[in-house]
């Protein structure tokens, strides 16, 4: 019976990544594993896979009955419905524990650094199994999308030397200037639908019992979705109805000014304002410096519920 190896709901590059680097790495170990994901990629996602020749995981959302490894989530909001009739061997993560729980023991892998792929380069360095040249640079590009080319506050010096180490196994020696080469195509928005853009990167959180969905978009330049702004308040309202949210956060990041616009639908924009010290006005508001929604936002959103 093959293993599924697969990140959360609206997978970004690390989730996809991370399956097909844990994949082989298990694979390399003598289990049987196959790479998954949950969702659709995203333009960035796409770019790393063409530049190495990856291999896109095979669509799956349902995995009753199966063993599965869980890469770069550990929260039911972001898990496939039935994942409670899976039996989970292990989870690989870089993000605060979620409210999954398990019958049986587990393999966890749980670090507080910039992303799982970074975990994962760790495990191979313990087992001691040589990376692939096209594995390398789609776990080095993983980790620049995840700790923004080193700019993030999650961005630690295990970090940075992983995407060193990647950097010379996969023969790539300005990785910054093909981390942006992968920014400019993750800013791609001609042609997106409101709902595409909204939810590239988003993720839906228990907060002490209250729903709350969030989103972040991570740009070159945010100014080129300004003529947007009510296209995605528009789509935002309607998430919100749909997935019975209380509150809806969509980050659009400007990697080169180094903060985010945020936009907000809320029962109670309070709670928003007393999280970040704001106060928001049109249901936006720039926060200077945020770059991460899990270091920046969640633990100080959350207690708000």
């Amino acid at each position: 019976m093959s293993t599924y190896i697969f990140g959360h709901t609206n997978p970004d590059s690390d989730s996809i990544v991370g399956a097909i680097s844990l994949t082989y790495l298990k694979n390399q170990l003598g289990e049987d594993c196959i790479a998954a994901r949950q969702g659709d990629i995203s333009p960035e996602t796409e770019f790393i896979l063409n530049r190495f020749g990856g291999t896109l995981p095979e669509l799956k959302t349902s995995y009753a009955g199966e063993n599965v490894y869980l890469v770069d989530f550990s929260d039911l909001a972001q898990a496939p419905k039935d994942i409670k009739d899976s039996t989970i061997l292990g989870i690989v993560d870089h993000h605060k524990l979620g409210d999954i729980t398990t019958n049986t023991p587990l393999e966890c892998w749980i670090r507080p650094i910039g992303c799982s792929n970074t975990v994962i380069k760790e495990m191979y360095d313990y087992h001691k199994v040589a990376i692939p040249k096209d594995i390398a640079g789609m776990m080095m590009c993983a980790i620049l999308s995840d700790t923004v080319i080193f700019k993030s506050p999650t961005c630690t010096k295990v970090d940075t030397k992983a995407v060193k180490e990647l950097s010379e196994i996969c023969g790539v020696e300005d990785y910054k200037a093909l981390a942006m080469e992968m920014f400019i195509a993750k800013s791609a928005v001609d042609g997106a639908s409101a709902r595409n853009l909204n939810t590239r990167d988003y993720k839906a959180f228990n907060m002490n019992g209250t729903k709350v969905g969030i989103g972040q978009l991570e740009m070159v330049d945010i100014s080129v979705l300004e003529s947007r702004i009510n296209e995605l308040f528009e789509d935002m309202k309607l998430m919100k109805q749909e997935d019975s949210l209380h509150t809806i956060i969509i980050l659009l990041t400007d990697i080169m000014k180094e903060g985010s616009q945020l936009l907000v639908i809320s029962d109670d924009l309070s709670k928003v304002e007393n999280a970040f010290g704001i106060k928001i006005q049109n249901n936006q508001a720039w926060l200077d410096g945020l770059l991460s929604r899990k270091k920046q936002v969640i633990p100080f959103l959350q207690p708000q519920f």
